[in-house]
């Protein structure tokens, strides 16, 4: 018999009933188990086949072959965190590669002699296991003291101030180092993924392998931009204009290509500041002549955080901000340690910065008298040192949007011919010595110094119909529409010039236009008038030019014009072009076209109605398959095709939205016909999130809806049966 536990009142707990009996007419249901569902792994979708048409030629490409023969073992990968004494974590960018690699060089023997990579931030990774799965480690950095040749922050006399620097020269900060165990990863994943069997581990072992290589080249004193490398090699400088340099190195990363592993090495281009004197960047960047014309609101913004290195300590620190006043009078509390008060406490002198490197530590200034000062310090202890004595350090990126001007220069001044792409990527692979690299050498990786051969094919040219059913043949890439009509042209009636003076005959390129039209088959009317600018608004900031000039042209035009011919001064890349074209295009949808008239001709206009013509929702020309069945896949189903990108702003505009583009095909069978979409979105996310929007129930405002719509109503009511999506 079953004995009970007596319960909290010494009664014995409660027996649960027996079950009840099954009725005769009653036939139980067996419970059938759902079979575990099987996890679905993503396989990328399979390529068809290779090409054949076209003869085969042998094509250099930018990727050297590598080899791997330490396939059999592991890269372990360790979490690190870094802390001050205090507790505090360590969030200053570059210190957490100093703390490492001061790891490295003091705890050689605990870490088994290990050589590791470190990303910078919070994973390290080394070559078999280090001999415990955690291991924790003190060190110490002696980082230049703030106090070295700044001006006075109140605590120091002049000599005192001196002698302090002479004795102790640096100032220690102790850091605290853990590293943990983290995950292991196989090599055997590398040839893995060359074999076609991807896995997240493909991906990370690569990845390891790219974070050797950014180590390397930090430690060879490069500018890291994710996998761009930039040397401090005034060669690679070229000039823009505005304080801001070109810098000119290259991307190197592992790709897991048809023939293997790959190092793939291209030529990359960066913005730095101008290193120098302060002073002369701020001349440059804000384009005047004398100090007293800068904009010292704006230099503000601009110089904070970047790295100085003041005379004649040499000693490098980072800009926090500048002075309220000028640097003869702005005033700070100097402590005379050599005379006391009754107190016994040191007194202190009310001093201008000025006055005090001029005549105390008889340091002379030529201008910096009424030019604010630097402050190094921090906001609540300010150290001043006047802008004279400081010069920008090397290799700084410049993160702000560039002007029209700016990014024309840097187009022109990077371009490079094929036989010197070769040399500087050939230079590149060099100057890295990869072959030394010791995390490299344990991962038995080798990497050729030849440039990879593949075999390419020259395709057929396509043959291409113009107006009046003609067909022609491009030659060389290349072909023009001399004496030849448009598919479809547009019909210009209402339209206007207007001038941002530009000095030119205006009547002259008006009746030009117009015959060059004529021979393409594009009827335009006379212009309903010319709008010029006038004198009083040429000196106006660019924005205010287009406001005023709009105003006019809305005052006088009878109603919204087809379309705006308008004239640039000199060039086209003028500050007036990104203004005028927002104005036009984005608040009012007006088609407009800038020219900068300064050597035309026929084929000079030609090619500006090209552009005009397909603006206006004209058709240039088309290839001859389109009307044809020669496109089986697309052209005997209703096919719609897609392109889809997203353009971000400048690295250092966090807050400016991000623009999602998707242009569509329509009036299938044709596929020269497309249509664009383009949508604000948050900045820096790369997935277009507006393809579906649904703003109610029964409403959805997303791109993907709108260009649907577009394909039905101009293919004739037919809904596409395919859909081809190119993601750039």
């Amino acid at each position: 018999m079953d004995s009970f536990e007596p319960d909290g009142n010494g009664a014995a707990q409660d027996l649960l009933h027996p079950p009840l009996p099954v009725p005769p007419d009653v036939k139980p249901i067996k419970a059938e188990f759902e079979p575990a569902k099987k996890k679905v792994a993503i396989v990328p979708m399979a390529r068809h086949g290779l090409g054949s048409k076209g003869p085969k030629i042998s094509i250099l490409t930018n990727h050297f072959k590598v080899n791997v023969g330490n396939v059999d073992g592991h890269f372990f990968h360790y979490s690190v965190s870094l802390s001050y004494e205090d507790g505090r974590p360590v969030d200053g960018k570059g210190v957490g590669r100093k703390v490492i690699d001061r790891v490295h060089e003091t705890y050689r023997s605990e870490l088994a002699g290990k050589d590791f990579a470190y990303d910078g931030e919070k994973s390290l990774f080394t070559v078999g296991p280090l001999p415990n799965n955690k291991l924790e480690f003190t060190v110490v950095l002696e980082d230049v003291t703030s106090n070295r040749n700044a001006s006075p922050d109140g605590h120091d006399s002049p000599n005192e101030h001196d002698r302090k620097r002479l004795r102790r020269p640096y100032q220690s900060k102790t850091f605290k180092v853990e590293i943990s165990f983290a995950a292991k990863i196989p090599m055997q994943a590398i040839q893995n993924a060359l074999r076609g069997q991807e896995s997240e581990n493909s991906q990370e072992a690569l990845r390891v392998l790219d974070i050797i290589l950014r180590q390397h080249a930090a430690k060879q004193g490069c500018l890291l931009v994710r996998q761009s490398f930039f040397q401090n090699n005034p060669n690679n400088f070229t000039d823009i204009g505005g304080g801001v340099l070109g810098c000119r190195g290259f991307h190197s990363s592992f790709r897991t290509t048809q023939g293997g592993l790959s190092l793939n090495i291209d030529v990359s281009t960066t913005l730095i500041i101008r290193p120098g004197p302060v002073v002369d960047f701020l001349l440059a960047n804000q384009n005047v002549r004398e100090p007293g014309s800068l904009d010292w609101n704006k230099a503000k913004r601009l110089l904070k955080n970047l790295r100085i290195k003041v005379s004649p300590s040499n000693q490098e620190y980072k800009i926090t901000g500048l002075s309220d006043q000028f640097c003869k009078d702005q005033l700070f509390s100097l402590k005379q340690k050599s005379m006391k008060n009754e107190n016994g406490e040191a007194e202190t002198l009310e001093i201008t910065v000025y006055d005090y490197f001029v005549n105390h530590r008889n340091i002379q200034l030529r201008y910096s008298a009424k030019m604010p000062c630097i402050n190094v310090g921090k906001p609540k202890r300010p150290t001043y040192i006047p802008m004279e004595l400081c010069s920008l350090v090397s290799l700084q990126r410049y993160t702000k949007a560039l002007s029209t001007f700016q990014r024309a220069s840097l187009v022109e001044k990077s371009r490079q011919k094929p036989q010197e792409r070769m040399s500087v990527l050939s230079n590149a692979l060099q100057s890295s010595n990869y072959g030394a690299e010791p995390m490299l050498r344990s991962c038995g990786v080798s990497i050729s110094s030849n440039f990879t051969q593949v075999e390419g094919r020259v395709l057929p040219t396509p043959r291409l119909k113009v107006g009046n059913g003609e067909d022609f043949f491009p030659r060389n890439g290349r072909w023009n529409f001399n004496n030849k009509k448009l598919v479809e042209p547009a019909r210009i009636e209402r339209w206007a010039v207007v001038n941002f003076s530009t000095r030119c005959d205006i009547n002259s390129l008006v009746r030009d236009l117009i015959r060059c039209g004529e021979m393409k088959g594009i009827h335009i009317d006379p212009p309903f008038d010319v709008f010029e600018e006038r004198n009083q608004n040429r000196r106006s900031p660019p924005l205010a030019r287009v406001e005023n000039m709009f105003e006019e042209i809305q005052s006088k035009l009878p109603g919204a014009p087809q379309f705006l011919l308008c004239l640039l001064p000199d060039r086209k890349n003028s500050d007036l072009y990104g203004p005028w074209k927002r104005k036009n295009l984005a608040e009012f949808g007006i088609v407009t076209q800038c020219m900068a008239p300064t050597r035309v001709n026929d084929q000079y206009l030609t090619n500006v109605l090209l552009k005009i013509n397909a603006k206006l929702g004209g058709l240039n020309s088309m290839l001859a398959i389109e009307r044809t069945p020669s496109i089986p896949i697309v052209s005997k189903v209703p096919t719609m095709i897609l392109g889809m990108d997203v353009s971000h702003g400048s690295p250092g505009q966090s807050d400016v939205p991000s623009i999602a583009a998707v242009v569509s095909s329509r009036q299938w069978p044709l596929i020269s016909r497309y249509r664009a979409s383009v949508r604000t979105q948050s900045p820096k996310l790369e997935m277009i999130d507006s393809l579906f929007k649904r703003v109610s129930d029964k409403e959805d405002e997303g791109i993907m809806r709108e260009v649907l719509l577009d394909f039905y109503t101009s293919s004739g009511k037919r809904k596409p049966d395919q859909i081809i999506i190119f993601r750039y």
